[in-house]
């Protein structure tokens, strides 16, 4: 299609990459994002290059040591794949929670992640937990890089670039994900907090990571609530606790659905609803 703003549809990634180079084109998968730039006072490209029809960006591999998931992956397919599957709890909760129904069967893991401005991914801070990697393809060559990197230098990317595949590692480790929705903030969580640690033999947390999302405008680990845990009992209150000792290490953002304030108040029940989880 072409005219004032012109659709092309490829087939493959190369052709896809091609398009996106030659046409100074925006990358488009369920546009549930970018149809709503209007509403924010953002002009539409002149060019989009729809991704629906690349049939490597809409599988997910479950492999040995890792989950490969391709950046067309709806969230609800992901949350479909990832149900039950052992390791992958908190990653599963935050596809399978965000927005609503209709959005999940539309929205894609890399049309989420790609979207400058939207600070309320569920899927952001549950992949940085996970310590999971982006694969980015650009002029016939490919590289990861981990998920919170990618987050921090997207809107400076030069074009040209196409976000092809997610990478989320495979081990026994427990993970949870928890979020607050007001019901004046629609479907989007005013604060989110994901949870991924190691529990040793005497039932201690090890390795924690732990991130927070829609509260800062880019979702980013908390260091020092990780490292307070290292070594201590996996619990809930005690972890809450931890918390809000170090919750004003955030900024909150302001916005129409709730005050700055609010989001870093309400993170250390966040941390106690997602360690709940993990001890049952």
């Amino acid at each position: 299609m072409h005219g004032a703003h012109s659709v092309f549809m490829p087939g493959s990634i190369a052709e896809a990459l091609a398009l996106v180079a030659e046409n100074n084109a925006v990358p488009l998968a369920g546009a549930t994002w970018i149809l709503r730039a209007p509403l924010r006072r953002e002009p539409l490209a002149d060019a989009y290059v729809a991704l629906r029809d690349v049939a490597a960006l809409r599988a997910v591999e479950i492999r040995e040591h890792e989950i490969s998931i391709g950046a067309a992956v709806t969230h609800a397919a992901l949350a479909a794949a990832l149900h039950g599957l052992p390791g992958c709890a908190g990653l599963a909760q935050a596809a399978a929670q965000a927005a609503n129904p209709a959005v999940r069967r539309v929205a894609t893991v890399g049309g989420n992640l790609c979207a400058v401005g939207f600070a309320a991914s569920d899927l952001a801070p549950a992949l940085i937990a996970a310590g999971a990697e982006v694969e980015i393809a650009a002029a016939g060559a490919a590289s990861r890089r981990a998920v919170e990197a990618f987050l921090a230098e997207r809107a400076n990317l030069p074009r040209g670039w196409l976000l092809t595949c997610v990478f989320a590692p495979r081990s026994a480790r427990l993970s949870a994900h928890a979020r607050l929705p007001l019901r004046k903030a629609g479907d989007y969580p005013v604060a989110i907090v994901s949870v991924s640690l190691e529990r040793t033999e005497q039932g201690l947390a090890r390795s924690a990571r732990i991130a927070v999302g829609s509260v800062e405008p880019v979702a980013r680990r908390w260091p020092s609530l990780e490292q307070a845990l290292e070594g201590r009992p996996i619990e809930a209150d005690a972890a809450a606790a931890l918390a809000r000792e170090r919750a004003d290490e955030f900024t909150g953002r302001d916005g129409v659905e709730a005050p700055g304030w609010y989001r870093t108040q309400v993170l250390p029940n966040l941390v106690r609803s997602a360690f709940r989880r993990l001890e049952s």
